[in-house]
């Protein structure tokens, strides 16, 4: 089986790769062109596109690590049918209810164990700020008692759907990853040549690529199938993609890549975010070794 992006999908990753080049895209323009409405059916206004095609604009979105709820705001309109910004936050087995962006937000999709789902309205919650590790993706924790919500099939397909989209946002960054240390490796040069010339940097940005790879098309995969076993096998292959493929671009930048002018440690940060939200790794394990 030949498996490749149809020209319209192209088009739409071409488009939204022009949009994002070189500049961070504001919330209205990316709202314009249609990134939370993709899915939305074309009689309420949407683009009636697929679950691929969202996959396809989330990809890019991670390759330029766009700040803010994006998950839960295409979520909130694609499935329940809410305007506004939405964030997706799957309350913890331990510890606290982290929600990003909390005062930019109009809804709260808050998932349970058992992935019963609570639509909050945001303004109504009682939270705290708290130290985010990555100062694009601030939080606020819950406070007092949370309902508890409800079972259905949106909810599932909420828990589902929001742990794709997050896979595609660390596939689009792991790519990302790749292109800053290739960049940088053509570049940097030590011993009167580039460091792209010596073996152990090559090394690093082969195993970088051969990561981003696997887990690009393990996403594209599970948003064909739709299994809820593809979607946390993806899930699992993109973190780690995203997660190794940021600390191995940090390590080619060497000591630079720390510098707050380089932005490459915001990649690893991004990555660390990211690895959280949808199903976490202990839950995709867990959703794994159930079906065997």
């Amino acid at each position: 089986m030949h498996f490749r992006l149809t020209d319209d999908q192209e088009q739409l990753r071409r488009a939204l790769r022009e949009l994002l080049a070189d500049r961070e895209a504001s919330w209205a323009e990316l709202t314009e062109v249609g990134l939370f409405s993709l899915r939305v059916p074309e009689d309420a206004g949407g683009l009636g596109l697929g679950l691929p095609e969202a996959v396809v604009a989330f990809e890019e979105a991670g390759r330029a690590v766009l700040p803010g709820p994006l998950v839960g705001t295409e979520l909130a309109a694609a499935v329940l049918g809410l305007t506004g910004r939405a964030e997706v936050v799957r309350v913890p087995a331990r510890g606290p209810v982290l929600v990003p962006d909390l005062p930019t937000l109009e809804h709260v999709l808050l998932l349970h164990a058992d992935d019963a789902l609570a639509v909050l309205p945001a303004a109504g919650l009682d939270a705290t700020p708290v130290p985010a590790v990555d100062p694009d993706r601030p939080l606020w924790r819950l406070e007092g008692v949370l309902p508890l919500g409800e079972q259905s099939p949106q909810a599932h397909r909420v828990a589902d759907e929001a742990t794709l989209l997050t896979a595609a946002l660390q596939a689009g960054l792991a790519a990302r990853t790749v292109a800053e240390a290739v960049a940088y490796a053509r570049t940097r040069e030590q011993f009167g040549q580039p460091i792209g010339a010596f073996q152990a940097v090559q090394h690093l940005c082969a195993d970088m690529l051969a990561r981003a790879e696997l887990a690009r098309v393990a996403v594209y995969a599970a948003a064909v199938d739709g299994d809820e076993a593809e979607i946390v096998g993806a899930k699992l292959l993109a973190d780690d993609a995203a997660v190794h493929g940021a600390r191995d671009c940090l390590q080619v930048h060497g000591g630079m890549g720390f510098t707050w002018e380089a932005r490459v440690h915001r990649l690893l940060k991004r990555a660390w975010a990211w690895e959280q939200a949808g199903a976490d790794r202990g839950r995709c394990l867990d959703v794994l070794a159930g079906r065997l």
